[in-house]
């Protein structure tokens, strides 16, 4: 059976900024075709839940009061890989928009709930390692064979 990296988030575990989870029926349906391997990697880099949240800005990872959380963000994407080259994982479904995981769009950094165009620290290291990523909105073409 092949693995694939999921949010814990999505899966229910209480993990996310405000110490809840979101979880989503279509993504933890995957667990009969697929073994799932739980991920959370702002947990992973050291951030306490819950946490003052943060968006992606100039590049940075910086909480609502100002505080670069970069490294730790790159500490759990790094964290991330290394569980995806254990499992020999080559996809991921990720939360969309996170600054983590997020995947084709993020917030743009000033905590007004604009969307803009990137992906989260996560998300880019994994793509830029090989790994496909998915969102709970794309879950259609998972099971539609882009895997």
């Amino acid at each position: 059976m092949k693995s694939i990296l999921v949010s814990a988030c999505l899966l229910g575990v209480s993990c996310r900024y405000d110490g809840k989870a979101k979880p989503v029926k279509e993504v933890i349906a995957l667990k009969g075709k697929y073994k799932l391997i739980p991920v959370c990697a702002e947990i992973m880099g050291g951030l306490p839940t819950p946490r003052i949240p943060c968006e992606i800005k100039n590049g940075r990872a910086v909480n609502q009061n100002g505080e670069d959380k970069t490294a730790e963000y790159v500490r759990g994407a790094e964290e991330v890989l290394r569980l995806a080259r254990l499992f020999g994982c080559d996809t991921a479904v990720l939360k969309a928009r996170s600054p983590s995981c997020g995947n084709g769009e993020i917030y743009d950094g000033s905590f007004s709930g604009r969307l803009i165009s990137g992906d989260g620290i996560c998300a880019e290291l994994l793509k830029a390692n090989g790994i496909k990523i998915f969102n709970e909105t794309q879950i259609s073409e998972i099971l539609g064979g882009e895997l």
